[in-house]
């Protein structure tokens, strides 16, 4: 019976990982289409984020109708704060769309998408060499479907950087003031800074 629990809970918890993963992956490419097509702006971002906060207030004190049900199903319980992933998400491609040029920041917001998600999805699935928090296997992964994403956007050294250098950086749980940066903005802000950084040369 133990046994049994165990696996369910392992198959659960595999199911809800690839289904918030893909939503990651969706999420990236629905604001990258939309920054593309004029729909979203630097300004517009700042207004969701803003948002998307003080709904995160709210949710910490009542259950949400709607909000509390997307909680259910893509927030990971060990969260700090209701709607912590997403909040950092948008967080992230805010800066990005509004410091770097239109080409870096699309690129970088895809190596989060897709590189991000793979990471995650392979590492728990097939992970067996750890390199700090986070497997060879996830990393590599990782690289790959950046590199894929960001290509679409800049050249392929320029991605290949771009994605290598923001998932060794998310493997190796990068810190500021004592505190791990979250994924979802570091991934961003390094690919973006390591891209422009190499356009320049």
């Amino acid at each position: 019976m133990a046994k049994e629990n165990l696996k369910e809970q392992q198959l659960h918890e595999r199911r809800f990982e690839t289904r918030r993963q893909f939503f990651h992956l969706f999420l990236g490419i629905a604001i990258v289409s939309l920054y593309n097509y004029h729909i979203l702006s630097a300004r517009r971002m700042f207004i969701i984020l803003v948002i998307g906060i003080l709904i995160s207030i709210a949710s910490s004190k009542y259950k949400i109708p709607g909000i509390a049900w997307f909680l259910d199903r893509f927030e990971r319980k060990h969260a700090k704060f209701p709607g912590q992933g997403a909040i950092y998400y948008i967080l992230g491609c805010f800066t990005v769309i509004g410091l770097f040029p239109p080409d870096i920041a699309s690129a970088s917001i895809l190596v989060l998408a897709a590189g991000d998600s793979f990471s995650t999805l392979v590492g728990k699935t097939f992970g067996k060499h750890k390199i700090g928090s986070k497997s060879i296997e996830g990393t590599v992964a990782g690289i790959v479907m950046g590199f894929l994403g960001a290509f679409v956007f800049v050249p392929a050294l320029t991605a290949f950087l771009g994605a290598f250098v923001a998932m060794l950086a998310e493997a190796l749980d990068i810190k500021l003031f004592n505190k791990v940066i979250d994924d979802n903005l570091l991934v961003t802000v390094v690919s973006a800074i390591v891209m422009y950084g190499w356009s320049l040369i």
